[in-house]
């Protein structure tokens, strides 16, 4: 089912007044982070078709204005061209503009969900290694006590040392023993 333009202008408007974080369509997010960064500067729509054009994206005032209140679609080249004008990742300007005008926010965010999917890779590649160590396990059974003991040692060395890196050696407190520096 087709959007037509003004169903997506009455999307943008009745968001105004969302919570933070309500998801746009993207297009309307970028229509609305425009006029954010545009007036967040202080320019025209004139200022910042200039700005456009000497970046070598082309564009007219008419066009900005037109984008910015929904009254046109923008493409690709356009809003990679408004994101370099402005200093700002892609990414960013297609992003809910409550969380995008907070770049730290959205920096974050994407911290958070780059780590997740890395996660999710490496969970991903830990089980087929280890159906794959498990299947060559069930054909050799002579070996598998043996197997268990070094996977779970190297997997306790790893883990020890990535507490030491993240969180420093352990104090006395760490190891269950009393402190004892504030006795006479």
């Amino acid at each position: 089912m087709a959007v037509t333009r003004y169903e997506r202008k009455e999307v943008a408007v009745a968001d105004e007044d969302a919570p933070q974080g309500v998801l746009l369509s993207g297009e309307a997010n970028v229509a609305v982070r425009i006029k954010l960064e545009r007036e967040a500067r202080g320019w025209s729509t004139n200022a910042l078709s200039d700005r456009l054009n000497e970046a070598g994206f082309e564009m007219n005032p008419s066009a900005v204005w037109r984008i910015e209140n929904g009254k046109r679609r923008i493409n690709l080249d356009e809003a990679i061209g408004f994101a370099e004008v402005f200093g700002i990742d892609l990414r960013n300007l297609v992003g809910p503009p409550q969380l995008a005008a907070q770049a730290r926010a959205m920096e974050l965010i994407d911290a958070v969900v780059d780590a997740f999917r890395e996660t999710q890779h490496a969970n991903a590649a830990y089980t087929q290694a280890r159906d794959a160590l498990d299947a060559y396990l069930a054909e050799h059974p002579d070996i598998r006590e043996e197997a268990d003991v070094m996977v779970s040692k190297a997997m306790a060395e790893a883990s020890a040392k990535h507490l030491l890196k993240a969180y420093g050696p352990p104090t006395a407190a760490h190891h269950g023993e009393a402190d004892t520096s504030d006795e006479a």
